[in-house]
């Protein structure tokens, strides 16, 4: 199954044919009884991630009748894969790791909740937890759909010479057991597989993205797809975007629940409340584990200078041991600067669009200076999480320019950065539709600055 931007373009009554096609042709769903409705929905994140990447897919299940107490996404301690998966690495999990964490987290929902089962969504290697548990780790009793989105299923390369031992490589153990056998099901479970046509930077048959430009990886554009399961392709979006973009939720939605949703979009809140927690670095990798002693400050700015409206900050905390920065009680059509210290890391400001509903993922990491960064009077980056800026697709500037680094050809970037002389100043971030004011801060007084996107 196929579907474009342009049917985005052209509505959702354009997207639910070829959803309600694609039904049709693949095996029939696990059905809910009226008195049961939906199950309770586990997102899980990918490689290095968090479960703040899952803000908007959050907001979208509520906009369509899931309540909050029903929608869980994880957080995974060590968020970044081994090198070499069998190999011990500090601060860094295995697959196995992953998968038993995600089997508690599994059981916690379910008690929660007073479920039998739930439905998981996972975006890259989230969907390795994902088929790991349902296969390995007694999932299946516990899971009635399992969405992956981007997932390299059978590994961004199949080599003996590349990645070599990873988890990523379908050449490897871990891979090979998980796609043995004549395809990719689990009995008992509902399967769905969303990916790219040819645009995720992990399912190309050349090696560029995996460092080996010109060399074949052994997989290709395909990587992806589960065997025997419901494939849905957006043509055009990006490795992140299969699991966040709003045709991602629309066909995991009718997925999981067996009807369309019946809006695309965010329903706004005029007075949403704010919460999530710090977390930090552990030899220059980042975990989701909780940061005590961290201070946040909340700002309103205004939305054209990014200047701050008041000295005083709407919001302060000093986290304690579960790294808690909120709650805080906002304001939908309010731009924010958040700021973060903590011991040993650059001072973070942070600047963002309105949030349009509450959430309790707002979950903050410290910036780190890169590589030449000391020598220039300001850093300022702009951030897109839950994406990648496309060349001729999307709409992007910083400061009214492209940021270096970000090439023509398959989305493969998520930052862009310019350095600004010592003069404070204001710097828009521009994509598509959302412009974030940001200001310059001074880098020799240990400042970083980050306009983050949320789309």
């Amino acid at each position: 199954m196929r579907i474009s931007r342009r049917a985005l373009l052209g509505g959702t009554a354009a997207l639910w044919p070829s959803l309600a096609l694609a039904q049709q042709q693949q095996p029939q769903r696990r059905q809910q009884t009226p008195e049961q409705g939906p199950p309770p929905v586990v997102f899980v994140h990918g490689n290095g991630d968090s479960s703040a990447l899952w803000i908007n897919n959050i907001w979208r299940f509520e906009a369509n009748g899931y309540k909050r107490n029903q929608l869980f996404a994880i957080d995974f301690a060590y968020p970044n894969a081994r090198r070499e998966d069998a190999k011990p690495e500090p601060f860094r999990s295995s697959a196995e790791e992953q998968m038993k964490e995600l089997a508690a987290y599994v059981q916690a929902a379910l008690k929660a909740t007073g479920r039998r089962k739930v439905a998981l969504v996972g975006s890259s290697r989230g969907g390795n937890a994902i088929r790991s548990y349902l296969k390995n780790g007694g999932g299946a009793e516990f899971v009635s759909h399992a969405v992956l989105c981007g997932t390299p299923n059978k590994g961004v390369v199949n080599s003996d010479t590349l990645l070599v031992g990873s988890e990523f490589n379908g050449a490897y153990t871990f891979l090979k057991e998980l796609n043995a056998g004549p395809d990719d099901l689990i009995p008992g479970v509902a399967m769905m597989a969303i990916r790219s046509d040819t645009n995720d930077k992990y399912s190309q048959p050349d090696g560029r993205f995996v460092g080996a430009p010109g060399k074949p990886t052994g997989v290709s554009y395909d990587s992806s797809a589960l065997r025997g399961a419901r494939n849905v392709i957006l043509d055009g979006l990006d490795h992140r975007e299969v699991a966040f973009n709003k045709l991602a939720f629309a066909a995991m939605y009718e997925f999981i629940t067996g009807k369309q949703p019946g809006n695309l979009f965010i329903t706004q809140e005029p007075l949403p409340t704010l919460n999530g927690k710090v977390t930090g670095l552990a030899d220059g990798a980042y975990t989701n584990l909780p940061v005590a002693d961290a201070e946040v400050e909340l700002f309103e700015v205004d939305a054209k200078s990014g200047e701050r409206k008041t000295t005083t900050p709407a919001h302060r905390k000093v986290t304690g041991e579960d790294g808690v920065w909120g709650p805080f009680i906002g304001r939908s059509d309010a731009y924010y600067e958040f700021v973060l210290r903590m011991a040993a890391q650059p001072i973070t400001h942070t600047y963002r669009s309105p949030f349009l509903r509450s959430s309790d993922v707002v979950h903050l990491r410290p910036a780190v200076f890169a590589k030449g960064d000391e020598q220039a009077a300001a850093v300022v980056s702009m951030s897109r999480p839950r994406g990648y800026f496309g060349v001729g697709r999307d709409k992007f500037s910083l400061d009214g320019k492209v940021p270096p680094g970000i090439t023509d050809g398959v989305p493969a970037v998520s930052v862009g950065k310019l350095t600004f002389d010592a003069s404070p100043r204001t710097v828009m971030a521009v994509l598509n539709n959302e412009t974030i004011p940001a200001r310059t801060w001074p880098v020799k007084e240990n400042h970083l600055v980050i306009a983050e996107f949320l789309n």
